[in-house]
């Protein structure tokens, strides 16, 4: 890898790097095209729109299962297992859909699948709120996690025009407007549940996602993705609209087209390179949303009975009433289900400041590993401060290590099979979003002990998995081609010494 830095004369008088515009060959790939830029007003307005997308189409669509299936508990009689089969209807929708999304935005583009994703969930979102009867809402909102399971690709295109050292800062700080949508959508549940009811909040939840159908047209195309196409002239044109917008020169020289007719193939997730980073990832994603939503579920069960150890003895009085009695979430439920809530904003924080010390896999095993922590501690027959205290830190860290998994999988793959791979991973993660309600609903009837160690024995394991992880990503340019050069793109240009080894680097080939 080259450390020299030689001045190169841009049309405009400006001097950059030699590792961004090569006087030799005259030519620069995206990688460095997007370094030289570098962060700006334009990456500014993706972070909002991306945000938002965030914010209306996944944290609140997520968080309002908590708040619906006590509701229809009461309202349609429901007993647990439909309770519970509600809420994982929703992520069969997104389990089903998150490996076509990923394919569609690999074959067709990031913007393609992303636009189709969101008016398919606004669509059915609206529609769900006028379900007549439970097969129907049932259908329903399971269409609305079809839709849902193509977000992810937001963050996709977004990290590709992100220059390295603000990448993961970027993408941890969507985890921002996540907990902006989750605390809206707990205060939206406020004003209009004891007035208008649970259909007007499914209407008012879905209509953010109007207005990022709105900002989608101007959302650019990937330019890496257009080079992988085989369209210069678009990648080009896109480049030079963001050094344009951040006020920037464009390096000199001829951009590198890496064509590859095969995009989005499921078995390049599986070559020798990436096969054990790929299951490895599975998992830990799977572990991520199972304990993460199945805490958001857990929530709502604890405040209502006070404290843990409370639990099994009400569950008893109840069932000798009657197996449908219910309760509505109380004025106090909501207040501490807010607090539970905002915990995502210092769990961002403290993501956010260690991931570029520690490293992804490191940041990623000690979420794992407070979580399982606090877990445990709700063994103890604690009141309700301290049990609002334990799920707030508790959700804090799971929280930051669901969004230090969004840094890690884009930067571990290709731009080729990027999509599909976080794809993929998001799919794994709504075959633990599906579990995960009946054993935060349905095995909570029957033990609340061996229901939190399911949840603490879990992220145990994926603690210990994030360590085993292959590749440490941090300070790694994502790659455009699993075939280049290690020097070129799977570090940084010009920022670690001739020393460094391939053993070291995760080469991909």
């Amino acid at each position: 890898v080259r450390t020299e830095l030689e001045p190169v004369e841009l049309e405009d008088g400006a001097a950059v790097p030699k590792e961004f515009a090569n006087p030799t060959d005259d030519t620069f790939m995206v990688e460095d095209a997007v370094e030289a830029i570098g962060f700006g007003k334009f990456q500014w307005k993706l972070s909002v729109i991306t945000g938002l997308a965030w914010a209306s189409n996944y944290a609140m669509e997520m968080m309002i299962l908590s708040i619906l299936a006590p509701q229809l508990h009461c309202e349609w009689r429901l007993p647990s297992w439909q309770v519970a089969l509600l809420t994982s209807v929703v992520f069969v929708g997104m389990m089903s859909s998150s490996t076509l999304w990923g394919n569609i935005s690999d074959q067709y583009g990031r913007k393609t699948g992303l636009k189709i994703s969101v008016l398919w969930t606004l669509y059915y979102g609206i529609l769900s709120g006028f379900a007549p009867v439970y097969s129907w809402i049932l259908v329903l909102r399971g269409l609305v996690g079809f839709g849902i399971g193509g977000v992810p690709q937001s963050v996709t295109l977004y990290a590709e025009f992100l220059p390295m050292k603000a990448r993961a800062k970027c993408i941890l700080l969507i985890e921002v407007f996540w907990a902006i949508g989750t605390v809206f959508e707990v205060l939206l549940a406020v004003l209009v549940m004891p007035t208008l009811g649970w259909r007007w909040l499914l209407i008012l939840s879905a209509l953010p996602l109007l207005l990022f159908a709105v900002l989608c047209f101007w959302l650019p195309e990937s330019a890496r993705y257009d080079v992988l196409s085989g369209n210069q002239e678009k990648a080009i044109a896109t480049l030079k609209r963001i050094a344009t917008e951040n006020g920037a020169p464009m390096p000199l020289g001829k951009l590198i087209i890496s064509r590859q007719e095969d995009r989005g193939k499921m078995r390049d997730l599986f070559t020798p390179h990436f096969r054990w980073t790929t299951l490895l990832l599975w998992f830990i994603w799977f572990s991520n949303a199972f304990s993460y939503y199945g805490l958001v579920l857990l929530t709502t069960e604890f405040f209502q009975a006070g404290d843990v150890c409370s639990i099994s003895s009400r569950r008893k009085e109840v069932k000798a009433k009657c197996s449908l009695t219910c309760e509505y979430l109380t004025e106090e439920d909501y207040t501490d289900l807010l607090w539970t809530t905002l915990s995502e904003f210092p769990g961002v924080l403290v993501t956010l400041w260690i991931i570029d010390r520690i490293g992804r896999k490191k940041t990623m095993a000690l979420s794992f590993f407070v979580f399982s922590f606090c877990s445990l501690l709700l063994f103890l027959c604690i009141g309700r401060n301290v049990l609002t205290v334990l799920l707030f830190i508790a959700r804090a860290f799971i929280s930051g290590g669901f969004q230090a998994a969004y840094v890690y999988t884009p930067e571990v793959y290709p731009t080729a099979t990027r999509a599909l791979g976080l794809g993929t991973c998001s799919g794994m993660a709504r075959v633990g979003a599906l579990i995960t309600p009946f054993i935060a609903q349905v095995m909570l009837e029957s033990s609340v002990y061996l229901t939190l160690v399911v949840y603490s024995g879990c992220c145990l394991l994926a603690a210990v998995a994030s360590c085993f992880l292959p590749i440490e990503t941090k300070g790694r340019g994502l790659q455009e081609s699993s075939h280049r050069e290690w020097g070129q793109e799977m570090v940084g240009r010009g920022s670690h010494s001739p020393g460094v080894t391939r053993s070291n680097s995760g080469s991909q080939e």
